[in-house]
């Protein structure tokens, strides 16, 4: 068996790793040209559902340096008023479980992390253009004229997936209505001073008037400007870091970054074509009585850091026929960010297809069976994580109206003060919100094993 991986994303580059300890054929081809190329965001929370495929997924001295080269774990979840006014303050459980827990991640970081060990599994400067089913086979072909064939092709490239819009022509994405500015800054003395300390050691929420809201991380990572372990880390947190290859393919260092949302209709007709320097005078523009520390941090950001998100999700999609041809991730349930659960779907996905390729290859059941078993449960939990991370960002939401949306900002702060001065109302509404997270346990025991002696004599008769 041959698998052929469109796109070297999250969730391709996790499934990639799986198969190849399965002892699977895979190749990942990746549009970019080199492993440093492409803007792959900022910060990416991995809840313990993401955690826990990647460390089924992962050779486990990987997993280990992935956890090795997380950020600092956020204390709090804070929401705030555009002056730096605490509206509530949830405190995060602190946790030392590996996997069992929330993380903050740097996405390069993780991009170099999921890259080492695939070396040569992933070809670069590979773009997909079309592919072609011939019974059993499948070929994809390629924009510099190369092709490739296999017998199971996935598509991995994200939310504008060519593999989609070709496979399924009936599955849509539609926008949101809103629109996000996003920018990042070093964190120095300066710019570490400009929010209160517990923004510093959280992940914060701004909610303004007009519906524009903002979201700020501090993340602090375990090396230093230079790329050397800092002082004081020690163990075996330090050899990982110290030996980790990926670490000279990383331009992460300590930053904070932040990320202002709206509805479409207060930023200007052509805010998608704007860049750097112009992006962060937009930003200005629309928060004139905000903090002058929160403006102080958009006027530091680095401008070749900021771009704008026209946010999308897709619609939900009745079952189709499935065949030697699948999708994860993006490609097929693009989600808005409001619940932080994309990349770990991407990741569950990518356990589950692994599994069930595994039973393939085991001779438990054909391929196109363990396809359609693979895509029934992925489009129940994946459309139905698409749906929820919408109520959480549409242009639709009351409090982008321009009357009413005063008086739901104002009942929304006074239900949230309120529940700020009561604990046991506030340790419910956090462990509610962070159950949603990592819910599911059903791959929590899954170990990928090799083929068995005689399996790998039938792969290999030679």
């Amino acid at each position: 068996m041959k698998v052929l991986v469109i796109g070297g994303g999250t969730g391709g580059l996790a499934l990639a790793h799986g198969l190849k300890r399965a002892g699977i054929g895979v190749t990942v081809f990746e549009r970019d040209v080199l492993r440093t190329d492409g803007l792959h965001g900022y910060r990416v929370g991995i809840d313990p559902d993401g955690s826990r495929a990647l460390k089924a997924l992962l050779p486990s001295d990987l997993y280990d340096t992935f956890v090795a080269t997380k950020a600092r774990d956020p204390k709090y979840f804070n929401m705030l008023t555009e002056d730096l006014k605490e509206v509530l303050s949830l405190e995060i459980p602190a946790s030392t479980d590996p996997v069992e827990s929330e993380k903050s991640i740097s996405r390069m970081t993780l991009r170099q992390v999921l890259l080492t060990g695939l070396e040569d599994v992933v070809e670069f400067g590979k773009e997909f253009v079309r592919f072609e089913q011939h019974g059993d086979s499948v070929t994809a072909y390629f924009a510099d004229g190369s092709e490739a064939t296999g017998d199971l092709l996935v598509a991995a490239d994200g939310s504008g997936s060519r593999v989609r819009r070709q496979y399924l022509p009936q599955a849509k994405t539609e926008e949101t209505g809103i629109i996000a500015i996003a920018g990042k800054l070093p964190l120095t003395e300066e710019s570490g001073k400009l929010v209160p300390p517990k923004v510093f050691e959280g992940i914060s929420m701004v909610f303004a008037p007009l519906g524009l809201s903002c979201i700020i991380h501090v993340m602090e990572f375990q090396w230093d400007h230079d790329g050397k372990v800092k002082q004081g880390i020690g163990g075996n947190t330090e050899e990982l870091i110290r030996q980790w290859p990926g670490l000279q393919f990383d331009n992460t260092r300590d930053y904070i970054n932040w990320g202002l949302s709206a509805a479409a209709d207060k930023f200007p007709a052509n805010v998608m074509d704007l860049r750097g320097q112009e992006l962060v005078d937009l930003a200005l523009q629309l928060t004139p009585g905000w903090h002058p520390n929160l403006r102080r941090l958009m006027e530091l950001t680095d401008v070749g850091t900021c771009f704008p998100v026209n946010i999308w999700t897709s619609v939900p999609l009745d079952p189709w026929p499935s065949s030697n041809v699948t999708l994860l991730g993006d490609a097929i349930h693009t989600m808005t960010p409001g619940r932080g659960v994309g990349a770990n779907t991407a990741l569950r996905d990518a356990l589950l297809l692994c599994r069930k390729l595994i039973d393939v290859r085991d001779g438990r059941t054909g391929l196109v069976a363990a396809v359609g078993e693979y895509e029934a449960k992925m489009i129940e939990y994946g459309f139905d994580a698409v749906l929820k991370s919408r109520e959480q960002m549409s242009a639709n939401d009351p409090i982008h109206k321009p009357l009413i949306g005063r008086v739901v900002l104002a009942g929304m702060r006074t239900s949230m003060r309120l529940v700020n001065h009561v604990s046991p109302v506030k340790r419910r509404m956090r462990d509610k919100m962070l159950a949603f997270r990592g819910a599911d346990r059903d791959e929590a025991a899954f170990e990928i094993t090799g083929p068995s002696h005689s399996e790998a004599a039938r792969a290999n008769p030679s």
